[in-house]
């Protein structure tokens, strides 16, 4: 499995959680460190989901 899959239902759940903020709120979403922010209360991440996340993102945006 790639390291930048996610690993566990909490950190999928956050991804499209962000993905569907980004693509269909993108006016009112905000920076991606506040919706990494507002994911990691909401599905109780932990630091190191966290920079999976911002990982992941960077990855996307780079692809």
């Amino acid at each position: 499995m790639s390291e930048l899959t996610p690993q566990g239902e909490h950190v999928r759940k956050a991804v499209k959680w962000i993905s569907d903020k980004r693509q269909y709120e993108p006016e009112t979403c905000g920076p991606l460190g506040k919706l990494v922010e507002q994911a990691s209360r909401k599905f109780d991440l932990s630091p190191k989901d966290q920079d999976f996340i911002f990982r992941f993102f960077a990855t996307k945006r780079q692809e």
